[in-house]
């Protein structure tokens, strides 16, 4: 299937309409850790539900503009980032957005063995070594990288996965509610969490995959199959995940985890496993989106290496290292770099207005080597961001954020520091563009 580099892609290539960037970003959306993430809230029923919309759309607008915004470039997210931040400014975030996809490419392979391993154990009585299912699905999201977004809509959502994950969604609609005391459940006010950190929870799943969405929405076929495709696709699972999961881990409090949760509804018999069968076999659509964007990351400062090279390499080093990694406490430190992809786009969507809603390819390719300013409204959206969110749990960067007396929001971390980034690079733009009218009259 066609590849591209991180030039802007031509219309030929443009195939992706409405229907089929939905479709991906509903597969890619599916996930076991989202739909166990419910158990996090610590939420009433009531809450959680709120939470889940209020949350889900606020999250999945960020990330539709942000599609939106790739679909009109026609670049890679962190390409896109040139414009903002400088050609050389990019690199850091590119960096960062490198270590946070190919942690969560290990991290996906792990959860996604680790279920099959459960699963066939529970069905058959036989104990098949995690380490090959690690092998097998670690080469299958190769593969599928190796297909591209093109390939992997036409060729393996359209003919399979699409199918095999709605009927796991079905499946699961039924036997989770059915298995549930909704009326107690409705009627209980109990709860451990906060609505706010909640609500920002989910805000901060949706919006995690900022960093990436451009990647797959230059192939979208307008600025409409971006945003409604990118944001309406992922708004599905998400309000379904959240929101059925919470029904789920309010029945059910022993699932804190994907494994929990495959035995608890593999108890359901054969259609419980099919269903669930399915639903491993669909998550690969999310390690194979953060293989492909690995790659694509890469290409951000290396252009010259092979795009189908630098996913084999990607793959085959994730797939390599869930063999010899304990990643117990990875995740942490990957929700400490998704703290730098929240305040970013404040940045990139301020200068993208202040460039008239649309950036040629000059704005990316000659933009300055380095912005400063704009890189310091970032940095400090994502310092606003810590100081509120503190949700790290890593040792010394947590220690050293608690003598800053730490403010608790009430309404989370990821809208104030969106909004101050946004602000501030708002600021500068206006600043630097009346710099450069003074000096050209």
């Amino acid at each position: 299937m066609p590849q591209w580099g991180i030039e802007p892609v031509p219309e030929r290539l443009r195939v992706l309409g409405v229907f089929d960037t939905f479709l991906l970003w509903t597969n890619i959306g599916i996930s076991i850790l989202v739909l166990v993430s419910a158990a996090y809230l610590g939420l009433s029923l009531k809450q959680a539900l709120l939470a889940t919309v209020v949350g889900g759309v606020v999250g999945c607008a960020m990330l539709g503009v942000a599609g939106l915004i790739g679909a009109d470039a026609r670049v890679p997210t962190m390409v896109l980032h040139r414009a903002p931040l400088g050609r050389r400014g990019s690199y850091l975030p590119t960096v960062l957005n490198i270590a946070q996809n190919f942690g969560w490419t290990i991290f996906e392979v792990i959860v996604i063995a680790t279920a099959a391993s459960a699963l066939v154990h529970r069905a058959f009585s036989v104990n098949v070594p995690s380490s090959v299912w690690k092998v097998i699905f670690g080469l299958f999201t190769t593969a599928l990288a190796l297909l591209g977004p093109i390939g992997v809509v036409r060729r393996y959502l359209r003919k399979f996965a699409a199918w095999a994950a709605g009927a796991s969604i079905l499946y699961l609609a039924w036997w989770i509610p059915a298995h549930a005391h909704l009326h107690a459940l409705w009627r209980s006010g109990a709860h451990t969490g906060s609505f706010f950190a909640g609500t920002d929870l989910i805000i901060a799943l949706s919006v995690s995959w900022i960093p990436l969405v451009a990647d797959y929405t230059r192939f979208s076929t307008t600025r409409r199959a971006g945003f409604w495709g990118a944001g309406g696709g992922y708004l599905f699972p998400t309000l379904f995940q959240f929101g059925f999961g919470a029904i789920l881990v309010l029945s059910h409090p022993s699932i804190s985890s994907p494994v929990d949760f495959f035995v608890v509804i593999a108890a359901g018999g054969i259609a419980a496993f099919g269903a669930l069968l399915a639903l491993t076999v669909d998550e690969t659509d999310t390690a194979f989106a953060d293989v492909y964007s690995t790659a694509v990351s890469i290409q951000n400062l290396l252009p010259r290496v092979p795009q189908r090279l630098l996913i084999a390499a990607c793959g085959v080093g994730a797939t390599l290292c869930t063999l010899a990694l304990d990643l117990t406490r990875y995740p942490q430190f990957l929700y400490l770099l998704g703290a730098f992809f929240v305040p970013l786009f404040g940045v990139l969507l301020a200068d993208w207005l202040q460039h008239g809603m649309h950036y040629t390819e000059a704005d990316i390719f000659r933009a300055p080597a380095f912005r400063p300013g704009m890189v310091l409204a970032w940095l400090c959206g994502f310092a606003l961001y810590e100081w509120l969110a503190q949700s790290t749990g890593l040792g010394f960067w947590t220690h050293f954020l608690a003598k800053l007396h730490p403010l608790h929001s009430q309404i989370g971390a990821s809208l104030p520091s969106f909004a101050l980034s946004f602000v501030l690079a708002t600021i500068v733009s206006l600043v630097a563009r009346r710099g450069v009218l003074a000096t050209a009259s």
